[in-house]
């Protein structure tokens, strides 16, 4: 019988050099890179979610990027139906399956199933939302995820606050986490006899964490390269293209403050400041994530 093909996972926050990590395991392994990132998948949303061009992938097949539009959706069900294909397929082809990204909700679903914890609390998010009023609370809820704001009462600011906690942490809405809750067997995939828990026992699971002072210089340098790239003239072409700004997709980090300053509440150095801040939360949040895996071996880079 032939040696079992091995997945390799590998997480991190933003900015912690996965990309560049999973090319050389990638060359080194033979093998092929499936996207965890729940942004990448959207066509014409390059620069903000720091999508490797053809060039930086030097060869190496990439999985799960540009395969939606803006308006379309993508779930965390739909995800791990695919990634659980596509290591199939590789297995059988001979090559490595490598999953990379910084979506511990993916990963997570992927790895153990969809009978999760919705998220984690962030105190610093929840004060935030607890400042602002009742009504502002709601009618975001009620933009970002009608179904729940049909179920909570406009007056119970506890779940309102909790469903746009959970909204900004995941990039999910409340509504259709609940529903995979209770999901008692992942989707099969019957060829291949593969379910959403058979990686256990058989993958790697490395993670890259810089030390917090480096890996805030990075977030700094990534977000003036993202500027230097073009991401105003990027985000500007999408909104051209008459993708609304309430899109999931356009609410995603770096394209939300690049909104805040092309509508003129902003100035370009305060959308630019604001984009730092708020990715450096945006890492401690998806580390907050990553301490539940286990059997992790973490590395500096």
């Amino acid at each position: 019988m032939a040696e079992e093909i091995k997945t390799l996972v590998i997480l991190g926050p933003t900015a912690a050099g996965k990309s560049a990590f999973a090319i050389e395991q990638a060359q080194k392994l033979q093998g092929e890179i499936i996207s965890a990132d729940s942004m990448q998948v959207y066509r014409g949303m390059d620069i903000g979610t720091a999508k490797l061009n053809k060039t930086e992938r030097q060869g190496v097949p990439h999985h799960l990027i540009d395969i939606r539009d803006p308006d379309e959706e993508w779930t965390v069900a739909g995800f791990v139906g695919e990634a659980t294909r596509l290591s199939g397929d590789l297995a059988i082809r001979g090559k490595t399956p490598i999953i990379v990204g910084g979506t511990g909700l993916y990963l997570w679903s992927l790895l153990n199933g969809f009978s999760f914890p919705i998220s984690p609390a962030d105190k610093e998010l929840r004060a935030r939302l607890e400042a602002e009023s009742l009504p502002a609370l709601y009618a975001r809820l009620s933009t970002v995820d009608p179904a729940a704001a049909q179920k909570i009462h406009p007056n119970d600011k506890k779940r309102i606050v909790r469903a746009l906690e959970v909204y900004e942490l995941t990039g999910k809405r409340i509504s259709e986490l609940q529903e995979k809750r209770i999901l008692k067997e992942p989707r099969i995939n019957s060829r291949l006899n593969l379910t959403a828990n058979s990686f256990a026992g058989s993958y790697q699971l490395i993670g890259l964490s810089p030390s917090r002072e480096e890996l805030y210089a990075r977030i700094e340098q990534r977000v003036d390269d993202m500027i230097k790239k073009g991401l105003i003239e990027e985000v500007k072409g999408l909104l051209e293209k008459g993708y609304s700004k309430e899109l999931n997709s356009l609410q995603a980090l770096g394209y939300k403050e690049t909104i805040e300053y092309l509508e003129g509440r902003w100035t370009k150095e305060k959308m630019i400041e604001e984009l730092k801040k708020r990715t450096r939360n945006f890492a401690k949040r998806q580390m907050t994530w990553f301490r539940r895996f286990e059997n992790v071996d973490w590395r500096t880079s």
